[in-house]
């Protein structure tokens, strides 16, 4: 019997929001609660680092170089792991395009997996609760409308999280 694709929601940190920038660490969880956190060695061509981004993640290079998985380690154990499941990030447009990067360091495909907005999760599970509850169809939308930017406000105003460490 197949599982069903889980939610799966993913981050990234990064060495710099530049063009240049490179993923440092990888982390997801799963709607079951399991969680993987994944530091990454700087591939040889992954040189540009921002302090100001260091001051954000609190992850020295010293620490990736010593203690980080090689990119194409890490890439491969994101792709097993993730592989046919629905992914989400608060940020897909640079999560993507770390998710990206990592993937091509590890030899795989660029866009063998897929990220989609946080907020399609979010709207997928006010919907489902809203049809579990019974609500007629043409109620929900009215329904979900307030709830989704009562979310969404709440959402903007929460500081980010950063690790202080990575997840073991």
């Amino acid at each position: 019997m197949a599982c069903r694709p889980l939610a799966v929601f993913l981050d990234f940190e990064a060495s710099s929001l530049s063009k240049k920038g490179f993923p440092i660490e990888v982390a997801w969880v799963f709607e079951t609660g399991e969680e993987e956190s994944h530091l990454i060695r700087p591939a040889a061509d992954w040189t540009d680092w921002s302090a100001a981004a260091q001051a954000v993640h609190r992850i020295p290079r010293e620490t990736l170089e010593r203690d980080g998985e090689p990119a194409a380690e890490a890439a491969r154990r994101t792709l097993d792991a993730l592989s046919g499941h629905r992914l989400y990030a608060s940020a897909p447009s640079w999560d993507g395009q770390w998710l990206s990067r990592l993937l091509r360091a590890g030899g795989l495909p660029r866009h063998a997996l897929r990220l989609r907005d946080t907020e399609e999760a979010r709207a997928e599970a006010v919907a489902a609760a809203l049809e579990a509850a019974g609500v007629a169809p043409e109620e929900r939308e009215r329904i979900a409308g307030p709830i989704l930017e009562d979310v969404q406000r709440r959402a903007k105003d929460a500081e980010p999280a950063h690790t202080t460490e990575p997840m073991k």
